[in-house]
């Protein structure tokens, strides 16, 4: 395992991290406690020194499960993400008073005296020109709640707002088939300092390469719920391509890029780019760590093979992604 700065953090943080959306459930699945702990000691085990969390995944359980093994681990950072646990969103949860209780219950739920980075989850861009939301994390980071704080977005132009501010970490969709932050926002992030991770790094399991026009998945799956928007971002889901687009799409790579393993490449391709900090792929269970981190171990990918990304995008996806996010 390699290792990259987060930003102005300081941090030394594992290039591949892991993120906790699915801890010890697969998307629509009940939470399983056992399988939730040994996925983090797995990840630890592979160098893994990172996790990203929010207060509202599995109901707080994934902060519970994430603040228990920090504890355990003092060399293990992480970040987690408020504001999004009461749907549906709007722009009052990033309200001074809301983000203060957030911030206290997260405390609780992790069982630790400060959060070592806490990124509002995917506000309203009315939010991004709100100063109080940024003015009471900066309080909180003076109360000495907070060490660090920064956004999660599902925009461009809301990263690069958020930099009027005193962040210290962006996490944004970024991957074969989402390429538009490569062509500003990661200047001006390096410019800044700021930390980035890159999420849904395999559009929900498109650029696994594995999914087929037959492929279905559990009724409660996000990818069976959510596809035209209708619980929350269309881009969070598949990172907002057509399905039946994107599995045409990857297997177009796997084929010009001659693979069967397309989401280890898939992820060595994110870390191509130095303005990342790390890439947070998921994992429901602990054999699916050795997957994610095989990326690490990867050569860097070619000219030739980078050209062939590009390709593929601008051929199937870039229109109408590159324009709505």
């Amino acid at each position: 395992m390699k290792f990259r700065t987060f930003g102005k953090t300081g941090f030394s943080i594992s290039e591949v991290s892991l993120g906790t959306w699915q801890l010890g459930g697969k998307w629509g699945m009940p939470f399983n406690i056992k399988d939730a702990r040994d996925t983090l000691s797995e990840a630890y085990d592979h160098g893994v020194n990172f996790f990203d969390t929010a207060d509202g995944y599995q109901d707080g359980k994934s902060e519970q499960v994430v603040g228990e093994f920090v504890k355990a681990h003092p060399d293990v950072h992480f970040t987690t993400k408020i504001g999004r646990k009461q749907m549906p969103l709007s722009a009052e949860h990033f309200n001074p008073e809301h983000l203060t209780r957030y911030v206290n219950e997260s405390l609780k739920n992790m069982g630790v005296d400060s959060l070592d980075c806490v990124l509002l989850h995917c506000p309203p861009m009315s939010v991004y020109y709100t100063p109080e939301t940024f003015f009471t994390l900066d309080q909180l980071k003076k109360e000495g709640k907070i060490k660090h704080y920064g956004v999660s977005v599902e925009r461009v132009e809301e990263a690069i707002k958020a930099m009027s501010y005193d962040i210290s970490a962006v996490e944004i969709i970024f991957n074969m088939f989402r390429l538009r932050p490569a062509d500003l926002f990661f200047d001006l992030a390096k410019k800044h300092q700021i930390g980035v991770l890159a999420r849904v790094p395999l559009a929900s399991g498109l650029l696994s390469g594995k999914y087929t026009a037959n492929t279905t998945f559990a009724p409660e799956d996000h990818r069976t719920t959510n596809r035209n928007g209708q619980l929350f971002s269309k881009g969070e889901t598949f990172s907002g391509v057509d399905y039946l687009t994107g599995v045409k799409a990857a297997d177009e790579l796997k084929e010009r890029l001659g693979t069967n393993n397309l989401a280890a490449i898939a992820l060595r391709y994110i870390l191509m780019y130095d303005a990342i900090s790390a890439v947070i792929p998921g994992a429901s269970n602990p054999n699916q760590i050795d997957r994610n981190t095989t990326a690490a171990e990867l050569p860097a990918l070619t000219d030739d093979q980078m050209a062939i990304v590009r390709d593929v995008y601008d051929k199937y996806i870039k229109v109408p992604v590159q324009y709505l996010w």
